[in-house]
């Protein structure tokens, strides 16, 4: 062998490292915000601190033993192990639609206007995906729940945060964007019960986002995550009830909420068939579908569970009640929320014009052994609070407020 031929073979890394490039997409995400506080989290806790950790929104409540059972049940039967439908089995999509049909007067085709998720932050992701593209332009909500914003980013469009505390300001920024904006926005994703501001609308905000829609040719995607966690009376309207929504909105609803699933990972995305239907494709290429005895188990819970629904939301409306209490003796008032497992709380004074809502969080998990998360953590917008999460039992909850208390007094 020649010595030129052999240098032609030789690997072009010889001699130094190996290089991993990653895609633009990957590029464009940040550095994840929480590691700081994760980090001393945990080096507490092994060093023996009891932190209280309402940091996440992640469910500590069993779901209903019915439904673990019919769940163990299910996986004794050798059918039940192969590849699903990434749809989503028939009876599922149907017990869906029959509830829809029961809490919002909303019939919905369950073979081409529902859809079986992963969650309804795999769907959301997806459909971000089979939606959007390189030059495309998202309305996001803001404050921003991550994988709104990030979803968008991974699918290579744009994001136009607009701010949501305020529905009615909202329904006029969106108007104008639309009318000054070239091009014009694709989709407009909403969140209400809003994460993480606890932000909730009545029924004629969507009727008037829907005409906006209708007038600028947008897409509407609805993230209903909370829609069973509501309290004092409220309920959440659907988008999809109101006039026209079918025609461009489709709706993301999740068990992980009302019925404590959120490890089962089951969402689903109902509502315009075409939007339903790009969804279903990019799912196709994507997965299997869910395993079959956990659809089979949510068919068991969506026809016998309401009522543990209607419970679970009564007890994150005590806990609401005496973490709101607590801060209220702590000397730090809070707004109530009307919906979701979180309560949004403006840092008081002097502590908001002395330090950032990270440091803020910081010195709560530094001095009074106490998790939240940082409004910074969710943009810009969220600059100034943090977010409690409703996951610790009432007397938890109790201790989280006195030793935030003593933590304010320092």
């Amino acid at each position: 062998m020649s010595t030129e031929t052999k240098e032609a073979i030789e690997p072009v890394s010889q001699g130094r490292p190996f290089s991993i490039e990653v895609s633009e997409r990957v590029r464009r995400l940040p550095p994840y915000l929480f590691a700081q506080l994760n980090r001393l989290k945990y080096d507490k806790r092994r060093t023996g601190d009891d932190v209280i950790d309402l940091g996440m929104g992640n469910p500590s409540d069993p779901p209903q033993d019915l439904v673990i059972e019919k769940l163990a049940e299910a996986a004794r039967d050798p059918k039940n192990h192969g590849y699903s439908e990434a749809a989503g089995i028939l009876s599922l999509r149907r017990e869906v639609a029959s509830k829809y049909f029961r809490q919002h007067g909303v019939r919905l085709d369950p073979q081409r206007e529902l859809i079986a998720c992963l969650g309804s932050k795999e769907g959301f992701s997806h459909l971000c995906l089979a939606l959007l593209g390189p030059g495309d332009t998202a309305i996001v909500p803001a404050p921003s729940y991550p994988a709104h914003l990030y979803a968008v980013a991974l699918a290579s469009a744009n994001a136009i945060l607009l701010e949501v505390t305020d529905p009615q300001k909202l329904l006029a920024n969106v108007d104008y964007t639309c009318r000054h904006m070239i091009p014009r926005p694709k989709v407009w994703i909403i969140n209400y019960p809003h994460n993480p501001s606890t932000t909730v609308v009545d029924a004629e905000f969507y009727v008037e986002a829907i005409k906006l829609a209708k007038r600028y040719g947008i897409m509407l995607i609805s993230d209903l995550a909370y829609a069973d966690v509501t309290f004092d009376g409220y309920k959440t309207p659907s988008i999809l009830a109101a006039p026209g929504g079918i025609d461009v909105a489709v709706e993301l609803t999740t068990m992980s909420k009302g019925y404590n699933m959120a490890g089962w990972r089951i969402g689903f995305c109902g509502g315009n068939a075409e939007m339903v239907r790009a969804l279903a494709t990019i799912k196709g290429y994507y997965d299997y579908g869910m395993f079959r005895p956990i659809q089979i188990a949510a068919i068991m819970a969506l026809r016998n569970a309401e009522a543990a629904v209607e419970a679970q939301a009564a007890i994150y409306q005590h806990r609401r009640d005496v973490l709101c209490d607590g801060l209220d003796r702590a000397g730090w008032p809070v707004d109530r929320p009307k919906a979701t497992m979180f309560v949004w709380a403006k840092i008081p004074e002097p502590f908001a014009s002395q330090m950032t809502s990270f440091d803020f969080c910081m010195k709560l998990l530094k001095e009074g052994d106490v998790a939240v998360s940082p409004g910074g953590g969710f943009g810009p917008a969220g600059e100034g609070y943090v977010r409690l999460a409703l996951v610790e039992n009432e007397n938890r909850l109790r201790q989280a407020a006195r030793q935030i208390a003593r933590c304010l007094g320092k």
